[in-house]
C-alpha cells in the first residue's frame, strides 16, 4: 500500500510517499481500506518530532482519524462486517491506503454524510465530548467560551454545544471567520486581532462571565480566561500553541471554586475512547442533517500531505483540511 510517512523530523517536505505492507488486524482490530484521512495540529506535532505515536502504532505514519471500508476484521470484533462503511479514530497510520483500527472506536457514517467528508469526524468529535461533555461536565444552558473558533476543534465545538442547548462564544482571527462560526451557530464571535475577547465576554454577559472554556492557544491567553470564568467554572487545555507557561490569579481560583484541567486523548485506553465513540453514536450522531455537519474547507491528494500542512500551520483554513486515497486503491 501507499502510505505517507515521516521521514525525518522537520518541515513539511520531510512528509515522502513509501511502499508499506498493508497490516493485519489484531484481535480487536479491524482493517479499514481508507477513503480519506483527516489533518489535525497533532499531526504536525508528530512530524516535527515532538508527539512520538504509542509503542503499538505505526511510528512513522501520521494520521489519527480516517474514513472507509472495513476488508477484514479480528476475532473478537463482532459489532462490524466486512464491507461496512465507518469512519474511525486511530493512535497513528492513518495516512495511507489501509489502517488498522480498534473496533471500538469506529462509528457509523452518519447519516447524510459522504465517505470522504466523515473522515473529518473522528478526531474533533472524540474531542470535544472529551473535554466539553465528560471532563467539563457540560450541562444544558451553560456558555462556552471556545478559543480558535474556526479551526476543526472550534467548528465542532460551536456546533455540538449550541446542538446540545447551549451559548457558544468563539475568538477567531478575522471578520470573515467570525462570519462563519456565527453561521454555525456560535452567539458571539470575536476578532481576537482587534478586540479584547476579556472585556468582549464580560460586556456580552454583564460582567457574569462564562461557565466553560475551551482553550488550545495558553501562554498569556490564561489569566484573561480564569478572569472571565463564573464561580465554579472550568477551563479545560487542549493545546498550548501560544506557550505552556501562564501566569494565574490562584486567589481567584481559590475564591471562585475554579477548575483548571485538560486532557490528551491519544493515549487513552481503547475502553476510555469506545464510550466516548457510544455517547457520540447515542446524543450526537442523530444530529447530523439537522443541526449538525462537517465542515471542510480543502481536500488534498495523499501525495500532496506536505501541502496540506502547510495549510493547517498558515491558519487560513477554516474548518477541517483533508487527504484522499487514490479512486483505484
Amino acid at each position: 500500500m501507499k502510505a505517507v510517512i515521516i521521514s525525518k523530523p522537520g518541515k513539511p517536505e520531510v512528509l515522502q510517499i513509501q511502499e508499506k505492507d498493508i497490516p493485519k488486524p489484531r484481535a480487536h482490530e479491524v482493517l479499514i481500506k481508507v477513503k480519506a484521512a483527516g489533518i489535525n495540529r497533532p499531526d504536525i506535532i508528530q512530524r516535527k518530532g515532538f508527539y512520538p505515536a504509542p509503542p503499538d502504532a505505526p511510528a512513522d505514519i501520521p494520521g489519527l482519524e480516517v474514513s472507509g471500508t472495513i476488508t477484514a476484521k479480528g476475532p473478537d470484533v463482532g459489532q462490524w462486517e466486512i464491507g461496512d462503511e465507518v469512519c474511525a479514530l486511530v493512535a497513528s497510520g492513518g495516512y495511507a491506503e489501509y489502517v488498522c483500527a480498534p473496533a471500538a472506536q469506529c462509528l457509523p457514517i452518519p447519516q447524510g454524510v459522504s465517505l470522504i467528508d466523515a473522515a473529518s469526524l473522528p478526531e474533533t468529535f472524540f474531542t470535544v465530548w472529551n473535554n466539553v461533555f465528560d471532563i467539563a461536565n457540560f450541562e444544558q444552558g451553560e456558555t462556552v467560551l471556545i478559543h480558535g473558533g474556526t479551526s476543526g476543534i472550534g467548528v465542532t465545538a460551536i456546533q455540538m454545544v449550541t446542538a446540545m442547548g447551549g451559548k457558544a462564544i468563539v475568538t477567531a482571527g478575522s471578520a470573515e471567520k467570525c462570519s462563519i462560526c456565527e453561521s454555525l451557530g456560535a452567539n458571539l464571535a470575536i476578532n481576537y486581532k482587534e478586540e479584547d475577547f476579556e472585556e468582549k465576554v464580560l460586556e456580552y454577559t454583564d460582567g457574569n462571565g462564562v461557565d466553560i472554556i475551551l482553550d488550545m492557544i495558553g501562554g498569556d491567553y490564561g489569566s484573561k480566561n480564569i478572569n472571565i470564568l463564573k464561580p465554579q467554572g472550568r477551563l479545560v487545555m487542549i493545546n498550548a500553541m501560544k506557550g505552556k507557561i501562564a501566569e494565574i490569579d490562584l486567589m481567584r481560583v481559590m475564591k471562585n471554586q475554579l477548575t483548571v484541567t485538560g486532557s490528551t486523548l491519544r493515549p487513552k485506553s481503547i475502553a476510555y475512547k469506545g464510550k466516548i465513540a457510544q455517547n457520540l453514536l447515542k446524543h450526537i450522531w442523530p444530529l447530523f442533517g439537522k443541526k449538525i455537519k462537517p465542515v471542510i474547507y480543502k481536500t488534498y491528494p495523499l501525495e500532496k500531505a506536505s501541502e496540506a500542512h502547510e495549510l493547517m500551520e498558515s491558519s487560513k483554513h477554516i474548518g477541517k483540511i483533508l487527504l484522499q486515497t487514490s479512486e483505484t486503491t
